[in-house]
């Protein structure tokens, strides 16, 4: 696909929406008052792109100029993203900043991408006060989204750094400042990505990129079910600062919808959907989880009768969705009769779901579409390739467990990997997903090296291995990276194991280890909570759950359940698990286990778990710990 002529920057896109809907709702945020939260408080679009404007005239009152960068950091709010399109409208490049990239990730990004002036959340103050020493050579200027303290003032100007209040600095700037040309090709953003190992990339995305994806967006949605308007809504908790939600807020803003932000607090969470009633919901797999685990205890709680009924439905509208009917047609009568009440869980309005970040589960994806009385997309995409580069098609239920087909803006391949033994040519095509086309990044900041390691011909090497399906879907299968080799010259793919092993019904999470120094596979567990209660009520063990992760009857019990579905798989015999431990506590963010879309960081596990696997390998080799 290519871009239309005329439109240059993401800022027509805000633009001319302006132009369309002057006073139609835009940015709605809740505000709490004495301890009771309101309803949502709406900035129309007016109001938006003037606050905008001032917000860049502001900026470039301070000599900052088109190509200078420009940090946001903190919880989406309506200020995160008029920072984003006052940057928008004068060509200054946005950087979102995030502490989940790691320890001293907001101070390295700050250094690495010569920020200077900094958009800041009041609960983040603090801690851009504290890097503030260690990047003061760049970072001239922070502005609070809302209050600032005196002292805190009086802190950032000990080192040479001024500081404003939202509405001091809004003061600063005039609506009238004549805007640069912009073009397709200029960059628009750096968004920094932490993949699995060492520092964060800084990944260079141009107008042109961001636009075509949000086209690209609209041109499936159209397709496949019908385009947002201006009466649709948007629930937005993604993080902002990752090209997921910042892609879906834009395509919002080229459509007329109205943006709704979450509090920024997990527990209300779902009390902000329902006040919101969104139409479009996206989410990440673990979200989505959630809703699923949460619906069926409430299921399995209600009595046979209900659950009789539920499962007849079930069935019924799943055997239909299999022949072919669309979600709306296939069984109305148990739409409004069974499913209706799920449908509310998210607020009652929503209509399609989307679901990117990672794999969805196929029995949570199955789930969605059958209850949610909705339509359910799943992507699968990088920051690289600014989101999404493969799209499941509504209401087409052959892709159940795919992530679909490629994009209109991108072209895709698979390269054989031998050593792993995939191979692109046989009939069932394996190998590396190699992606080119116009929403493709244009380089790692100021790092030639590894953007020449992933580009290679003009292909993105994606490092993740796909399989092709007959419908021209793709399936995600594993991980190039994630390979090693046993002592005994086997070579494992440990992601591909991972997503056997969590399919095991007693666990939460997994994380196999192996090295060449040794001839077998250990893991780490984090159990489902109540499944390891239940087993320890019927075998009469004592204990709350940590005190049972240390019983070593449960964790017999759930390495023989883990190794059932090895056997179930028919995995080979060096990729069953040797030994298991089991850790109550989930792998989290906060020790650096995990990045910000809940991938492993492999290195840091080890690093984090290493006497407990040394342990684990004396116990399988037989040798006293």
């Amino acid at each position: 696909m290519e871009l239309p002529k005329g439109i240059e920057s993401p800022w027509e896109f805000f633009s001319r929406s302006v132009e369309r809907n002057p006073n139609n709702r835009m940015l709605g945020s809740r505000d709490t008052v004495h301890g009771k939260v309101g309803p949502y408080v709406w900035r129309t679009y007016r109001e938006a792109y003037d606050e905008a404007l001032r917000i860049g005239s502001a900026i470039r009152s301070l000599g900052i100029n088109p190509g200078g960068r420009c940090g946001i950091y903190g919880t989406n709010c309506p200020e995160w993203v008029i920072a984003m399109e006052a940057c928008n409208s004068h060509g200054i490049y946005y950087v979102p900043l995030y502490d989940t990239l790691g320890a001293n990730a907001v101070e390295f990004i700050i250094n690495h991408a010569e920020v200077s002036i900094a958009f800041v959340h009041e609960n983040k103050m603090q801690a851009i006060l504290t890097c503030l020493p260690k990047c003061s050579s760049h970072l001239k200027v922070i502005v609070s989204f809302g209050n600032i303290t005196d002292a805190q003032k009086s802190e950032a100007e000990s080192v040479g750094v001024s500081c404003f209040a939202w509405k001091e600095f809004t003061s600063f700037g005039t609506p009238s400042h004549e805007l640069p040309h912009k073009q397709k090709s200029d960059i628009c953003t750096i968004m920094y990505t932490s993949g699995t190992t060492g520092e964060p990339k800084g990944v260079l995305l141009t107008n042109g990129s961001i636009m075509a994806q949000v086209l690209s967006v609209d041109q499936l949605i159209l397709e496949t079910d019908k385009a947002l308007t201006e009466e649709d809504s948007y629930f937005s908790f993604l993080p902002l600062a990752h090209v997921f939600d910042q892609v879906m807020e834009t395509y919002c803003i080229y459509t007329g919808a109205s943006v709704g932000f979450w509090r920024g607090d997990v527990r209300y969470l779902m009390e902000d959907v329902q006040e919101l009633k969104p139409t479009m919901f996206c989410g990440v797999p673990r979200v989505f989880d959630r809703i699923h685990k949460g619906v069926a205890d409430k299921i399995s709680s209600g009595g046979a009768l209900k659950k009789m009924l539920f499962q007849f439905a079930y069935d019924y509208k799943l055997n239909k969705l299999k022949e072919g009917w669309k979600q709306h047609e296939a069984a109305p009568f148990f739409d409004k009769l069974v499913f209706s009440k799920i449908k509310e869980v998210l607020g009652g309005r929503v209509r399609l779901i989307i679901s990117g970040a990672a794999p969805l589960p196929t029995h949570v994806e199955e789930f969605l579409r059958v209850t949610s009385c909705s339509v359910l997309s799943q992507g699968y995409g990088l920051t690289e390739s600014c989101a999404g580069c493969f799209t499941s098609i509504v209401n087409e239920y052959s892709m159940v467990g795919t992530v679909g087909v490629p994009v209109v803006t991108i072209e895709a391949r698979l390269e054989s990997v031998p050593e792993m033994g995939y191979d692109a040519l046989s009939s069932v095509p394996r190998g590396e997903i190699c992606l080119r086309g116009k929403t493709l990044f244009s380089g790692y900041h100021k790092r030639q090296d590894l953007t020449e390691e992933v580009f290679v011909d003009g292909w993105f090497h994606t490092g993740d291995i796909g399989e092709w399906q007959p419908n021209g879907s793709m399936k995600i299968i594993d991980r190039k990276k994630n390979i090693f080799k046993l002592s005994q010259g086997e070579y494992v793919s440990v992601e591909n194991l991972e997503s056997i092993y969590g399919q095991c019904p007693v666990i939460a999470a997994i994380w196999v280890y192996g090295n060449s120094f040794e001839s077998s596979l250990v893991a780490v567990v984090i159990p489902d909570r109540s499944a390891l209660e239940d087993w320890a009520s019927t075998h009469h063990e004592n204990g709350d759950f940590q005190s049972l992760c240390s019983n070593l009857k449960a964790r017999k019990y759930i390495l023989d359940e883990l190794n059932k579905i090895g056997q179930k798989h028919k995995l080979r015999g060096f990729e069953m698990l040797k030994a298991i431990i089991l850790e109550p506590i989930p792998f989290d963010i906060e020790r650096d286990l995990i990045t910000p879309t809940f991938k492993l960081k492999r290195p840091q596990l080890l690093n984090y778990y290493k006497d407990s696997i040394d342990k684990l390998y004396k116990e399988a080799n037989g040798t006293k710990a």
